[in-house]
C-alpha cells in the first residue's frame, strides 16, 4: 500500500476545488484519503512524541506515513455547489517560515519515530507570488530566505533566516535548517477562470524514502 499523493490531489480538486479554511482542507484530504485506500487507518493531530507539544495534521499509522498542510490564501470571495467562499489575505511571509518549518519537523519524525518511513508536507494556495519566481531586479525582502517558488532549491544543511532586523514574532525567530535538499515542483490543482486570484496551485515536498 503506497500514497499516491498527487493522484489524491486530483482527486480532492474534482469535488473540492476550495477551502474555508485551513481545518477544512485538513478534513477534506483525510476524509479522500480513506475513501481512496479504505484499509490505512488515518489519524487527525496526532502526537508522534508523548512527551512534547508537536502534532502531525495527518497520521496514516498503516504506511508510516506523515503530513502536514498549510493553506495560503489571497483574498477571493466565490460561490461555488451552492455554498459561499470567502477568503481573507493571509500573511504569506509567515506561512513560508512555517511551510518549511514543517518540512524539518518531518524530517525529524521520519528519522526519530519508529515505524516512520515517509512524509509531505504539502502547501495549497491562490497567492500567485508563492509560486511566481521573483524578479532578479527587485529588493531583496525580509523573507528571502523562506521563498518557495518554482525551481526554488534548498540546500542540504543550508541555512535559513530572516533579514537582520526583522521581527517575525518570538514562535519563527529561530532559524530553519533542513537535513536533505529539496526542489520546489508546483502542481496545478484547479482553475476558477475568473478575475482576481481564482487559479490554486499546490506544492508536495516528500521526506524519506
Amino acid at each position: 500500500m503506497k500514497l499516491d499523493i498527487h493522484s489524491l490531489m486530483q482527486r480532492l480538486a474534482e469535488s473540492r476545488p476550495i477551502f474555508h479554511s485551513e481545518a477544512d482542507f485538513q478534513f477534506a484530504l483525510a476524509w479522500n484519503i480513506k475513501e481512496a485506500m479504505p484499509d490505512c487507518e488515518v489519524r487527525l493531530e496526532f502526537k508522534p512524541f508523548p512527551d512534547e507539544s508537536m502534532f502531525l495534521d495527518i497520521w496514516l499509522p498503516t504506511i508510516g506515513t506523515a503530513i502536514e498542510l498549510k493553506y495560503i490564501r489571497a483574498r477571493i470571495g466565490l460561490e461555488y455547489g451552492g455554498e459561499w467562499f470567502s477568503l481573507k489575505e493571509g500573511a504569506s511571509d509567515i506561512e513560508r517560515y512555517d511551510f518549511l518549518k514543517d518540512i524539518s519537523r518531518i524530517e525529524r519524525v521520519v528519522a526519530d519515530r519508529e515505524g516512520t518511513n515517509r512524509g509531505y508536507s504539502i502547501l495549497l494556495t491562490n497567492t500567485p507570488s508563492c509560486w511566481k519566481q521573483p524578479n532578479t531586479n527587485r529588493k531583496p525582502t525580509i523573507f528571502e530566505a523562506f521563498r518557495i517558488h518554482e525551481d526554488r532549491h534548498v540546500r542540504a544543511n543550508e541555512e535559513l533566516a530572516w533579514a537582520v532586523g526583522s521581527k517575525p514574532g518570538k514562535e519563527r525567530e529561530a532559524q530553519i535548517t533542513l537535513a536533505n535538499p529539496y526542489t520546489m515542483r508546483w502542481q496545478n490543482y484547479y482553475d476558477f477562470g475568473i478575475r482576481g486570484n481564482s487559479q490554486f496551485r499546490y506544492l508536495a515536498v516528500s521526506i524519506g524514502d
